[in-house]
């Protein structure tokens, strides 16, 4: 499920709350494009020392964690279909 996010200066983000299949497939490369630095070099460096295997376990936290950034960064969500989608997830707090 995607949820829109919405920074109080107007930017919006679109993000998938879930599996990260791009996370899956190409490793570091997602959080990198997305500006997320800290998190591209943690994956990067666990997939070298665990030969790959730590991508398959980030395809299933890395969203949330960029959402939790996020968050933390001052965005909300943007529409009442987001919010009910992170906090069913448990992003955040109803």
């Amino acid at each position: 499920m995607k949820v829109r996010l919405k920074h109080p200066s107007g930017f919006q983000k679109v993000t998938k709350a879930g599996f990260s299949w791009t996370v899956f497939f190409f490793a570091f490369f997602p959080p990198l494009f997305r500006g997320d630095w800290k998190w591209a070099l943690i994956i990067f460096l666990l997939a070298l020392v665990t030969l790959g295997v730590s991508t398959i376990i980030f395809s299933f936290m890395y969203n949330g964690i960029y959402i939790r950034g996020l968050l933390l960064a001052g965005y909300e969500p943007a529409d009442e279909q987001s919010k009910y989608v992170l906090v069913r997830k448990g992003y955040m707090a109803g």
